[in-house]
């Protein structure tokens, strides 16, 4: 069952506008193509499984696994290391993130993890931790 949130400016040139207000209001959204029920991440203004422009926004479970991962390492004095996520979320889609409170060598291919937004001074960004296999 598909949660259609809003599709008046789901095909749009301001899709990544709409997907960020979103996010700012705390809700994580993807597109699902009402002509093909595919899922579309990250926002675009036509379907790349069908070409049709009847996308419109539900709900995300942020449920996934981590599909692949990277440390990047850097001294401490440049903010230390940190990791960037390729996550597969239950929809179908492939996003990336990155996994808080956990430690490089902790990190691990099929790790359950759970999307959640944290509201920063430039902005809303959607990160990952992780979450027990049977969540």
């Amino acid at each position: 069952m598909v949660n259609t949130i809003d599709k008046t400016d789901a095909g749009t040139p301001g899709v990544q506008q709409t997907y960020f207000r979103h996010l700012a209001e705390g809700r994580f959204v993807i597109q699902c193509c009402a002509a093909c029920s595919h899922y579309v991440f990250y926002p675009r203004a036509y379907c790349p499984h069908c070409g049709s422009d009847r996308l419109e926004w539900v709900e995300a479970s942020g449920k996934g696994v981590i599909y692949s991962y990277s440390i990047v390492r850097r001294k401490p004095e440049a903010g230390g290391d940190y990791n960037v996520v390729l996550v597969d979320l239950e929809e179908g889609v492939r996003c990336m993130s990155r996994i808080e409170d956990v430690a490089p060598d902790e990190i691990d291919i099929d790790m359950p993890v759970q999307a959640y937004i944290e509201q920063t001074d430039s902005g809303p960004v959607l990160l990952m931790k992780k979450r027990g296999r049977d969540q």
